[in-house]
């Protein structure tokens, strides 16, 4: 017969797991740290590569003009395609690849299922046919942008309204995603009419481009319509993060630990489509991000939503970045950010099936 366990046996026992705990948790701090410098990493890499090359001297000396207020004629030319043309294509990068990873990952944590994506809701084909309706009518650039972001909205609006109508509390998640899968089919079908009656040689291609994803166009100006739903959307999310995690064992045990799952499945529906829909209005429609980098993230840091989301975040703005800078640089002529990330995604998502699924909720 084996002996009882004594006061010391437990005592032992209890210190070697608050030596394993802590270990660990120098183990996800050591990973946030590398998650942390890899944006600054490939944003000053993406600063110096181009049509233009630039070396990190010239960077760092122009930089140092703009900051000490010294000018020099030779940095011209450089400041020109610095500061007009990629900072504004950098900063869109790393705020759409983070937005498009931050929404994928609380979709997967509210619905509790891997297979959501940011578009679960209707929000990137609302947003597209929004685009597209404002080519058609021959809006101006912000015009396109803010008809692209107000129909992302009224997509997503739509369908928590006819799930709310229908279900009256009863399987909310399952009818939630059901109806948004019908609104988004709906988007695209106007969109298909949208371009079907489109002009074939001025508006069509650029609705069909526009569609493909893209980030050539971007300015300043674009930054700045980003900033404020990116802002509003992702600061919710962040401090609410830990309560994803009590959520991801079912609404009843969620309840009964006092979340409010009504309202934290309405706030993060509207965060969510927030930073989507400003996301599509700026760069187009552009898939998979939001599907693959959380589980890369899981597969990296785990699935506690503390770490989830910032390295979500972290590394969705790396990946299209990365993703971006192989779009300008690879050809002569531009690829679509869309073609590219699907390209990517797909395969990967097929080796995640294919292994299997660590870190799944």
């Amino acid at each position: 017969m084996s002996e009882p366990l004594t006061i010391n046996d437990s005592s032992e026992n209890l210190r070697l797991e608050n030596h394993k705990r802590k270990l660990e948790e120098r183990k996800i701090t050591c990973i946030m740290i590398v998650i942390a410098i890899l944006p600054i990493v490939t944003i000053l890499i993406s600063l110096t590569i181009g049509r233009y090359s630039i070396s990190l001297p010239q960077f760092f000396n122009v930089v140092s003009s703009k900051i000490f207020g010294y000018s020099a004629t030779q940095n011209s030319t450089i400041e020109t395609v610095l500061f007009n043309v990629r900072a504004p294509r950098i900063l869109s990068a790393l705020m759409v690849g983070a937005a498009l990873s931050v929404s994928g990952a609380t979709y997967q944590g509210l619905f509790r299922n891997p297979m959501v994506s940011p578009d679960i809701l209707g929000a990137s084909a609302g947003a597209g046919f929004g685009a597209a309706l404002g080519i058609l009518l021959s809006f101006n650039g912000l015009g396109i942008q803010i008809s692209a972001f107000l129909f992302g909205l009224i997509a997503v609006i739509i369908t928590y309204s006819i799930s709310a109508i229908i279900t009256k509390g009863n399987n909310a998640t399952l009818l939630l995603v059901l109806t948004g899968m019908v609104v988004a089919a709906l988007f695209t079908s106007f969109i298909s009419i949208t371009k079907y009656v489109a002009d074939p040689y001025e508006k069509l291609p650029l609705i069909t481009f526009y569609l493909m994803g893209g980030l050539s166009s971007v300015t300043m100006k674009d930054i700045e319509i980003l900033l404020l739903p990116m802002i509003i959307g992702v600061i919710p999310l962040i401090l609410l993060r830990w309560k994803f995690n009590v959520l991801s064992f079912g609404d009843e045990e969620a309840k009964s630990l006092g979340i409010d799952t009504s309202k934290l499945r309405l706030i993060t529906i509207l965060c969510s489509t927030l930073m989507t829909a400003a996301a599509v209005s700026i760069s187009g429609m552009i898939g998979w991000i939001g599907l693959v980098i959380p589980h890369i993230a899981r597969m990296i840091v785990g699935p506690d939503f503390k770490v989830l989301l910032p390295s979500s975040l972290l590394i969705g703005a790396t990946f299209l970045l990365l993703v971006d800078d192989v779009a300008r640089c690879a050809f002569s002529i531009e690829i679509p950010l869309g073609i590219l990330t699907s390209l990517i995604g797909a395969p990967f998502f097929i080796y995640l099936l294919v292994k299997g699924r660590r870190g799944w909720i």
